[in-house]
């Protein structure tokens, strides 16, 4: 089996280019009957891993079934018309499976308590059971393919690798654990680098439990270059190398090291991406470590309409709020309710600023009171974008008519911003 395909590119790779990765990538697999490809879902439309899957598709389906199962995690499934945005018409729905968290998984192992408690530095001490959804472990299939985009992240410091398996296919308790386990660690230690508490329990779970399952990884390094998403790095394989090789140049790539800390920032989600803020606090995560001390974070977010994926988070979002990181860890001590919703709870944690800025949500599509209830300011999207209109602001500084200067986002999803001076001090 070969051991990796490396392939970067500062101007971004071809279609044809990939492709050909793509074709090289199997020529190690010989004979292949069933193949399962695990893309990520329309939230992660700006990966590339689009594209990715439908030539993979291409490429197996004359001579194998091939199956796709977004790597959904918690969120909700696709609708038709995401499915088609993400990956267009030419694969047949009835290739399309949807990962259940709550009742499609299978337990495979446990990260004992002594080792969470070791790599917490013991934040927490409880083990950790590892359930992935049925299809991994259905020995049908020759190989699993999981195809994902790395860049900086708020729960595992970078995505991919086996958080597509642990958490984006994965079980209540994996997801739960492990993302409290990020919160209560504090996001700002974690977030742009490779061997934190989390991704050392996604590392046990893979060399422990998960090495015979027939994985490949397909990752990403993507950017825009002129308005237009660019894959500037694929890297593919299984070996944790391939996974490190990614990581950095991401870090080359997504981290935007400031050398001061803006007093307002306006972010833009896109409607088609983020309909909740369980999604669209992207906008938080990514950019909370640059926000100055006093500032304003304003979301323009036209397609946010509620605020868990499903309806069962939602309630326990609107319940306790976004309420700041010594709240809610007091609250899941104290309380049932989070203590049985723990992603919920570190969720919370991320949505809060900490009472350090200001967080504005620029909406049409749920109520003042419902926004000012869970602790964010209200804002009319209309109205706001009369001033900050995402159309005319250009991604860094905007100087606007009136004198106020902004650092405008287009795109959260893209990077890590972040003071220079507050990255480094927060190891």
């Amino acid at each position: 089996m070969m051991d990796s395909i490396l392939k970067t590119k500062d101007s971004g790779l071809s279609e044809a280019e990939q492709f050909e990765a793509l074709k090289e990538s199997l020529k190690a697999h010989k004979n292949l009957k069933k193949v399962l490809l695990l893309p990520p879902d329309i939230t992660r439309s700006h990966s590339g891993a689009g594209p990715l899957t439908v030539m993979y598709y291409n490429l197996l389906k004359d001579t194998c079934q091939v199956d796709i199962m977004p790597a959904l995690g918690t969120h909700e499934a696709m609708s038709d018309s995401e499915r088609v945005a993400m990956f267009g018409d030419s694969i047949p729905k009835e290739s399309f499976f949807d990962h259940n968290w709550r009742d499609d998984v299978v337990t495979i192992g446990e990260v004992p308590g002594s080792f969470v408690e070791e790599v917490s530095e013991g934040i927490m001490n409880e083990p950790i059971t590892v359930e992935v959804n049925k299809r991994l472990v259905d020995k049908s299939y020759d190989l699993i393919i999981s195809i994902g985009q790395v860049v900086p992240h708020e729960v595992v410091g970078m995505a991919n690798f086996g958080k597509n398996i642990f958490v984006g296919c994965g079980g209540s308790q994996m997801i739960s654990q492990s993302h409290i386990l990020g919160a209560f660690y504090g996001m700002e230690r974690m977030m742009g680098r490779d061997r934190t508490p989390v991704r050392k329990v996604f590392d046990y779970a893979e060399t422990n439990f998960a090495m015979d399952i027939p994985l490949m990884y397909v990752l990403t390094v993507t950017t825009q270059m002129e308005g237009k998403d660019a894959i500037n790095g694929l890297f593919i394989g299984r070996k944790r190398e391939v996974f490190e090789a990614a990581v950095k140049l991401s870090q080359e790539k997504n981290l935007n090291l400031l050398d001061k800390s803006p007093k307002k920032f306006v972010i833009y989600i896109e409607p088609e991406e983020f309909k909740s803020t369980w999604l669209g606090n992207k906008a938080i995560y990514r950019t909370r470590m640059a926000v100055a001390d006093g500032g304003e974070l304003i979301i323009l977010a036209p397609g946010v309409k509620k605020f868990g994926e499903d309806d069962g988070n939602d309630e326990v979002i609107r319940k306790f709020g976004y309420v700041g990181r010594e709240n809610v860890i007091k609250l899941t001590k104290e309380n049932e309710l989070l203590q049985n919703n723990l992603s919920v709870a570190a969720h919370l944690i991320h949505g809060s600023s900490d009472g350090r800025f200001t967080i504005t949500y620029a909406v049409d599509k749920i109520s003042k009171e419902e926004i000012e209830s869970v602790g964010f300011q209200y804002a009319d999207y209309n109205e706001t974008i009369k001033k900050y209109n995402p159309s005319t602001l250009k991604d860094g500084y905007n100087t606007m008519p009136d004198g106020e200067e902004i650092f405008f986002v287009s795109n959260p999803a893209l990077g890590l911003w972040a003071d220079r001076e507050r990255f480094y001090a927060s190891v």
